[in-house]
């Protein structure tokens, strides 16, 4: 069996957590779950493991909590014409090989089955986007002293530029860059290239804190747009993000990373009185993370009392004050690439094999 696909086969009983992370080593958004003879089980998704999340349920459970014990399949005596059009109607990716005993014996990937390798098409989405780029990058001092911090470079280009590329990916076609330290810099870069979609800039007078420059640009705004802080890259489907943002009405929705955190220590457990009750030997935690992405109404801009400084939390709390809903879309932690400190750059520039 070839490597890539046994990338995609994982054994019933292994913690969702690991799954999670072998997911996020891959391309594809599926795992096929098989017993110790490859005997086909079911599949799991990225989708399967989010509800998990999403429920508050602990990653150290296993995956035969939540894996899809009805998995579609074909036989290995299938004709590829019969595949492709259960690809096309079912809108599937891949697809698992099974031989009479119901072993698995290949995955049909779409980009092979349709050769090319090309990803199946999927539906755009034409939002606005709003880059939160106008921070000094106090993090990285003393590189962002003479280089704004949007303009880092990954491979051959800034990080801003691939922010706006994954986005434009996605059907995205217009951008709004928040300025202000060092934005003379910012606007010389993008005035001096051509590129396939359209930017619009506004600059602060004086720092307004993370969300409080979209203030200045309310009045353009649609209905609903993205909002992403200038030093993070979010590998995912952002039709997904945009269609659990609409599906669940949400005012806000805050893309989250689910980080797993080890403490080298043995914590301390201590009661009112300042005695031990308990050490906990080096925990392991994991956390759902504000990546510092988001999808907005534009009726949230109303909130953001204009001159001030804002942070996002503090607009999340506006508008949960207000009765409105903040939802969260959680991705996993490599889909969150953090270029806004120098150990998290380094390991960007690694991930992305510049």
């Amino acid at each position: 069996m070839k490597e890539n696909i046994k990338k995609l086969l994982i054994k019933k009983g292994v913690s969702i957590r690991d799954a999670m992370k072998q997911m996020g080593e891959g391309a594809e958004k599926i795992l096929f779950v098989v017993d110790d003879d490859r005997k086909l089980l079911g599949a799991l998704t990225d989708g399967d493991i989010r509800k998990w999340i999403l429920a508050d349920k602990s990653l150290k459970d296993s995956i035969d909590k939540v894996y899809n014990k009805k998995p579609v399949f074909v036989s290995d005596t299938c004709l590829i014409d019969a595949i492709k059009e259960m690809m096309i109607d079912q809108k599937l990716e891949s697809i698992p090989v099974v031989d009479g005993a119901r072993r698995l014996v290949d995955v049909h990937l779409w980009e092979v089955i349709f050769g090319h390798g090309q990803r199946m098409e999927m539906p755009k989405i034409d939002l606005p986007v709003v880059i939160m780029a106008g921070g000094k990058g106090a993090r990285l001092d003393p590189f962002t002293r003479i280089l704004p911090k949007p303009l880092l470079p990954i491979g051959e280009k800034p990080v801003v530029e691939i922010i706006m590329d994954n986005f434009y990916a996605s059907g995205c076609r217009t951008f709004h860059l928040v300025l202000g330290y060092k934005s003379e810099m910012i606007r010389s870069y993008f005035d001096n290239i051509s590129l396939p979609y359209k930017i619009g800039y506004v600059h602060e007078k004086e720092a307004l804190g993370t969300a409080g420059g979209l203030k200045l640009i309310h009045k353009d705004m649609p209905k609903t747009f993205f909002v992403s802080n200038c030093d993070i890259i979010i590998k995912a489907d952002y039709q997904d993000i945009y269609g659990f943002h609409k599906k669940n009405k949400c005012d806000i929705t805050v893309v989250g990373s689910m980080n797993h955190f080890k403490i080298p220590y043995g914590v301390l457990k201590i009661d009112g009185n300042g005695r031990l009750n308990d050490i906990d030997e080096k925990p392991e935690y994991d956390l759902l993370v504000n990546t510092g992405m988001y999808i907005l109404e534009r009726s949230v801009l109303k909130m953001i009392p204009k001159g001030a400084s804002l942070d996002f939390t503090d607009l999340i709390k506006l508008v949960k004050n207000n009765n409105g809903r903040v939802g969260v879309y959680p991705v996993s932690e490599k889909a969150w690439l953090d270029v806004g400190q120098w150990e998290k750059y380094r390991e960007t520039v690694k991930c992305l094999g510049m």
